[in-house]
């Protein structure tokens, strides 16, 4: 079976007008993407207040005429924000992207979890409870809107970010008990500086898979390595990640999940699509 293995739209080529960048897209041979519109589509505010069908219509055309399918809608916001007015307004771009998704017909709009800071920085203050409850209330708001526009959400966690571990992460899902809230399983980033050993790492992906598998609707994929705590990421197969487990799972569970690779570039696309090819293909 072959994997569904894409890119982020804005690690294809730079922002340009929308028409030059599906088109690079497509010469990519590449079908599924993660689209940020304000990285990737020169010329349009994609703020709050500028939404409109029109626009977005012409995007949903453009995407088919050129065979591409929006796999996740990346709307990073900081959800664990503790300034209120820039939280809130997050909130409004973030709902005003769902308006997109739905258009589009993005399987999901995703972001990050965020850190207890203004600037987005890791504090110690992140891994508290204040965080987490802060964070949860953004995502209560953000669920509703989801719920009542029809749109999935998704959710992804790292070790520096509120939700920083899969305990965190299955709390969440318990407690927000949304079907509009899916999971963007990025296993990288939730490996910490103390963890990189083959073991840790599994333990990691066994508790994913075994407490919120089923929640889990798109992969990110790529290597990490370590400098110190300063986390590095690579090309697929050049850092410390170990594929096997991950892969492994796709096969028994999730065979046509969508895998987006991150921190690749157009050079290396084919190359790293088929080298994840290769290690599913000789699972035993």
């Amino acid at each position: 079976m072959k994997l569904n293995t894409g890119m982020r739209c804005h690690d294809i080529c730079p922002k340009m007008e929308m028409e030059q960048v599906f088109e690079q897209v497509k010469m990519l041979g590449v079908s599924n993407i993660q689209l940020a519109l304000g990285k990737s589509i020169a010329g349009y505010d994609f703020g709050p207040g500028h939404f409109t069908p029109g626009l977005g219509h012409r995007i949903s055309r453009l995407l088919q005429e050129n065979g591409i399918h929006v796999t996740v809608l990346g709307c990073v916001i900081n959800p664990a924000n503790p300034d209120e007015e820039a939280r809130k307004n997050a909130v409004r771009r973030f709902t005003e992207h769902m308006k997109y998704a739905r258009i589009l017909g993005a399987d999901l709009i995703g972001t990050e979890t965020g850190r207890m800071d203004a600037e987005g920085k890791f504090t110690a203050a992140t891994y508290t409870e204040e965080a987490y409850q802060l964070f949860c209330r953004t995502m209560a708001a953000i669920t509703e809107a989801a719920e009542d526009l029809g749109v999935i959400v998704g959710l992804e966690g790292g070790y520096n970010h509120v939700l920083h571990t899969p305990e965190r992460m299955r709390r969440f899902l318990r407690e927000i008990a949304s079907p509009n809230v899916e999971v963007i399983f990025d296993p990288m980033n939730l490996i910490h500086p103390d963890e990189t050993d083959r073991e840790s790492q599994k333990r990691i992906l066994d508790k994913a898979f075994s407490w919120y598998g089923d929640r889990i609707t798109v992969l990110h994929v790529k290597d990490v390595a370590f400098e110190g705590e300063k986390q590095v990421f690579h090309f697929v197969g050049e850092g410390v990640f170990d594929y096997e487990p991950l892969l492994r799972w796709v096969k028994e569970e999730k065979p046509q999940i969508d895998l987006l690779l991150e921190s690749c570039v157009p050079e290396r696309y084919h190359g790293d699509a088929a080298f994840l090819q290769n290690l599913y293909d000789h699972l035993k």
